[in-house]
């Protein structure tokens, strides 16, 4: 079942699912981000790794070498054309064990050739959450800092999995700022 308004305001409440919690769509002078009617509009923080390929480094994937990126903190972040950048959300997500979350990228930043892509959140897992914003265009692009840029669609399961990402020991529980890859 899809959530609603009601139903994600109650799990916050009830589990402390999103901290901060904007309880409703902030949208005036900024890229939308909070409450909406069938999910939560996330803000990306001033934390950004922006690739770069001064090094000849390859990326890997298995054996991934944080000298791909450049680390800054800012208000606002350019992304070289036909790049990427990872970020993380300002929210600290709890995801209880009977939700499945799914994300989407914002249309002001798709209309504009930046996508945003994040893995599913699973049932019991918990932490700030890495996006990947990339510049599919010629130009360079503008992330904007404690704005929207991505929106989580949540869902309640019929019966809750055997084991949770908890359960298993997942390699990204807890996350906290913006983690890189990694193979456990």
């Amino acid at each position: 079942m899809l959530l609603n308004d009601r139903l994600i305001r109650e799990l916050v409440k009830k589990h402390d699912m999103i901290s901060p919690f904007v309880d409703s769509l902030s949208q005036k002078s900024v890229i939308s981000y909070g409450l909406s009617s069938y999910g939560y509009d996330a803000r990306v923080s001033n934390e950004f790794k922006i690739f770069t390929n001064v090094d000849n480094v390859i990326i890997d994937p298995k054996n991934f070498s944080p000298k791909c990126f450049v680390d800054r903190t800012t208000d606002c972040c350019i992304i070289p054309p036909n790049s990427f950048a990872l970020a993380r959300t300002v929210e600290y997500f709890k995801i209880p064990r009977d939700i499945f979350v799914l994300c989407v990228g914002k249309s002001t930043y798709a209309r504009c050739g930046i996508i945003v892509n994040v893995t599913p959140l699973e049932p019991d897992w918990e932490g700030h959450v890495t996006l990947e914003f990339s510049n599919t265009t010629q130009l360079p692009a503008k992330i904007y800092a404690n704005e929207g840029a991505c929106q989580f669609i949540f869902f309640k399961v019929d019966e809750v999995c055997a084991m949770s990402y908890k359960d298993r020991g997942g390699k990204y529980m807890g996350q906290r700022g913006v983690t890189l890859p990694k193979i456990l």
